[in-house]
């Protein structure tokens, strides 16, 4: 019974609403967005792939450290993917920071690599305990997609430096493992690092050569993927610079104490020109471009007003006043509060087109209010029945504020 209780606390109407706001106002408090999920999920990642590098090194660390890297070899060849998983897991971790939504697929891959290879292989214990760990960091980053959406020349610089800095440790750890099949031996690090980058380039000077059919195959396989990963770098690191130096550059209403006029009805296309006939500064913003072609270039803006950067772009801050005059009255409203987000000098005019949205509009608290459409059905239904109309009265109908 008392978890029955329990059961109808929890789920009593408006109960979830009431723990959700809550949940969003600490969140809030919190200024979440500036750092979750991004820099938790890049931590994860990191540690993720600390661990698989300890894990294949604890045994070995000693010896690696007190006489690295005549050592190296001592490193079994089946446990070089996981190094490069691990290597891979702590570049990719940095992309993630910047919400890189090329560091994101990556990770997921790593991630779940990691997870299907224990899952094959059947492992226990550390192994076990890291599966668990990466399983769960898989679902958190599957989950958070929407937080990484960032394309950008830093994501494709780093995937340039990934792929080459994990191609670079494949065959230096390669070219040693095969050393004697090589002539002259390759012995030492220096030279493993220089065959390296010759075969990657592709520059093959002839001093070194491989001999057997494993070192060939090993080389050709270098040169490939030194290929390849050159090809893919270049196109990811060109491609975004070539849209930056390419885009058009959005302009922004160098204007001070001017008039924003937001709308495409005929209310907001009247309320330009008159502006423009008393030699005004004004912009006027629409959604999309207009049919005629009456409306100056230079004062044309074309964007959502609902958007902080639109207002932005038309000066909204340093505007003398902000007439929102849209067909839809909720449109109007919404402008009118992130005028007030921008915390600016202008005045928000506010036009309404049903009368029975009057109260609600009332409730942002613009400057101004102004129902023309309302008044005029009034003002027609006034003169057909034969009540007489005073200045005051259309004057204090028309301004509702």
């Amino acid at each position: 019974m008392h978890d029955y209780k329990i059961a109808h606390w929890m789920w009593r109407p408006g109960r979830f609403a009431r723990l959700t706001t809550a949940a969003r106002r600490t969140t809030k408090s919190l200024r979440s967005r500036y750092w979750f999920p991004h820099i938790p999920l890049a931590l994860a990642l990191a540690g993720a792939g600390y661990l698989i590098l300890h894990v294949v090194f604890k045994h070995q660390r000693e010896l690696l450290l007190s006489d690295f890297p005549h050592h190296i070899l001592d490193l079994r060849p089946q446990s070089m993917p996981y190094v490069l998983i691990g290597v891979a897991m702590l570049v990719m971790s940095v992309g993630l920071l910047f919400r890189s939504r090329f560091a994101w697929i990556v990770a997921i891959v790593l991630t779940a690599s990691m997870v299907l290879s224990v899952a094959i292989l059947g492992r226990h214990g550390q192994g076990a305990g890291i599966s668990y760990y990466d399983g769960l960091l898989l679902l958190a980053l599957i989950f958070s997609y929407r937080w990484f959406d960032r394309t950008s020349l830093a994501a494709g610089t780093l995937f340039a430096v990934t792929s080459a800095l994990l191609l670079l440790i494949y065959a230096v750890f390669g070219s040693l493992y095969l050393g004697t099949q090589f002539s002259p031996p390759i012995k030492d690090l220096v030279t493993s690092f220089y065959f390296s980058v010759v075969t990657m380039c592709t520059v093959g000077y002839g001093d070194i050569t491989p001999k057997s059919v494993d070192a060939r195959m090993f080389a050709a396989s270098v040169m490939i993927l030194g290929l390849a990963v050159f090809a893919t770098s270049v196109t990811a690191i060109a491609g975004p610079m070539i849209a930056r130096v390419t885009r058009p550059k959005e302009k922004r209403m160098k204007r001070t104490n001017h008039f924003i006029v937001i709308g495409a009805t005929p209310l907001a296309y009247n309320t330009y020109r008159e502006f423009k006939k008393r030699n005004q500064e004004v912009v006027l913003v629409m959604p999309q471009p207009p049919i005629s072609g009456d409306i100056d270039a230079n004062d044309l803006l074309i964007g959502d007003a609902n958007s902080l950067e639109t207002l932005r772009k038309a000066g909204a801050d340093e505007a003398q006043a902000v007439l929102a005059m849209r067909a839809d009255d909720s449109d109007n409203a919404f402008i009118v509060l992130a005028v007030k987000e921008l915390k600016g000098k202008a005045k928000t005019v506010v036009a309404i087109n049903d009368s029975k949205h009057m109260e609600r509009i009332k409730l942002v608290q613009a400057d101004i209010v102004i129902a023309p459409e309302v008044l005029g059905g009034e003002l027609l239904a006034m003169v057909l029945s034969g009540e007489p109309i005073t200045g005051d009265f259309v004057m204090n109908r028309f301004f509702r504020a």
